[in-house]
């Protein structure tokens, strides 16, 4: 598939394999979190899409929350400075609380939320994630509900992007630039 700017565009899971996935862990978690109150906080923008997905695959009255934090920028490395663009809007305590990520990649950010949600007052955090890669992982996170483990490559899609472009795409992509 052809990107811009020269980048081809690699399918590495295709939105069949990612529906199949997202259905499963909406299962589990309605499983899981039967009579609790729980609330899902999505980490912006990565996660929008995955979310909408996965809280229609759940089967339980669930409320949602946002966060946005950046580590990124427009680059495709994370810089390892975790800094909050938009907090939470509503209060955690009383509440179970499922952190909705994109990707886990060094852990630092999701580390950085973990600490930051616990202390709010949830009576329990655990972390679901699209994407786990692990071999890139410099902090060690509890992921508590996985869809699929990665390769150390840069993806898009889904959700996912570099410079705010490929988010719209129905699969999870590799990115190759043009010059290797």
């Amino acid at each position: 598939m052809q990107g811009v700017q020269g980048e081809e565009l690699e399918v590495l899971l295709s939105a069949k394999d990612i529906a199949s996935r997202v259905e499963s862990l909406g299962k589990r978690i309605t499983l899981d979190y039967q009579n609790k109150p729980l609330i899902l906080i999505g980490i912006l923008k990565g996660s929008f899409i995955f979310l909408a997905d996965l809280i229609r695959a759940i089967d339980l009255p669930v409320a949602v929350d946002f966060m946005a934090l950046s580590s990124y920028g427009s680059s495709t490395k994370s810089s390892g400075v975790v800094r909050i663009i938009k907090d939470l809007d509503h209060s955690l305590e009383g509440h179970h609380v499922l952190v909705v990520e994109d990707i886990v990649d060094t852990g630092l950010t999701l580390n950085y939320i973990y600490g930051h949600v616990k202390s709010r007052g949830a009576l329990s955090v655990k972390i679901c994630s699209l994407l786990d890669k692990p071999s890139r992982r410099q902090v060690a996170v509890p992921l508590h509900y996985k869809g699929f483990e990665i390769p150390d490559e840069f993806v898009v899609g889904y959700g996912l992007d570099v410079g705010e472009r490929y988010r719209n795409l129905p699969d999870v992509c590799k990115l190759v630039r043009a010059n290797g």
